[in-house]
């Protein structure tokens, strides 16, 4: 999610001196949802590495003979899950037994999950040699409200703030050495992709994701800092200015 991102913002023009100045951000309308999306997982990921040391997890695992990827993938003594992540901060989240709705928008999460963990058991299966069962979650990031209709038999939906809670009180259904075993398969690139291309760095691309975030950062407090300025300026000119001299020479 971040190499797209960044993939996408590079192929943008870059902002003038004056959209800098005013806070224009400089996301475009197609690497907006990627970085949204960038910052969800990445949430995910913050609490995740909060598991103990018995669970791995694996960040957008690549799977198939294309470009698709799991968002993250997690093994530990309460079994393996597959987590589709949606960052939907401020939304209205409404959930029933076969479908959620955003802000009022049906989604296609809940199909979409179940197809990612059929996926992951079908390769870990393979790659271990005797079935693994994968459990699908759907994490919701942020949202403003949550309304649970009918939770679905087959999805674990949560919030973030729910997520480390709802895997560390799972009962265990694994052994120590089933974990080890699925752990040692998953971490094999060439059981998720027909294909495993190197990845890349991930120092340079968090450097330079951090670098965007500061500028969208940046851009976002920047017309606070004008309405807020304003005033201020306005004495600095009027009282800054001496008899016989303009406005503009007072500085």
């Amino acid at each position: 999610m971040i190499a797209e991102t960044l993939r996408i913002q590079h192929q943008e023009p870059s902002r003038s001196w004056w959209q800098r100045l005013v806070g224009t951000s400089p996301l475009s309308d197609r690497s907006y949802p990627w970085f949204k999306g960038a910052l969800g997982e990445i949430s995910v990921g913050q609490i995740l590495a909060r598991l103990g040391p018995e669970w791995t997890v694996l960040h957008a695992v690549p799977v198939g003979a294309g470009v698709s990827d799991i968002d993250h993938v997690v093994i530990g003594p309460a079994g393996v899950f597959t987590l589709n992540t949606k960052n939907h901060a401020g939304k209205d989240v409404w959930v029933g037994e076969r479908a959620v709705l955003i802000d009022g928008h049906k989604q296609h999460y809940l199909p979409h999950a179940r197809h990612q963990a059929a996926r992951a058991a079908k390769r870990l299966s393979a790659a271990v040699g005797e079935p693994v069962s994968v459990t699908p979650m759907l994490v919701l990031i942020e949202p403003k409200t949550l309304t649970i209709k009918q939770r679905p038999d087959d999805v674990t939906v949560v919030t973030d703030r729910e997520l480390l809670r709802r895997l560390q009180r799972r009962r265990p259904v694994l052994t120590p050495e089933q974990v080890t075993r699925i752990t040692a398969a998953a971490v094999v690139p060439s059981t998720w992709h027909d294909n495993p291309a190197s990845p890349e760095d991930p120092v340079e691309l968090q450097k330079r994701f951090a670098e965007l975030r500061a500028s969208v950062r940046s851009a976002r407090l920047r017309p606070g800092l004008w309405r807020l300025g304003g005033p201020v300026a306005a004495l600095v000119l009027f009282f800054g200015a001496e008899p016989g001299r303009s406005v503009l020479s007072a500085f």
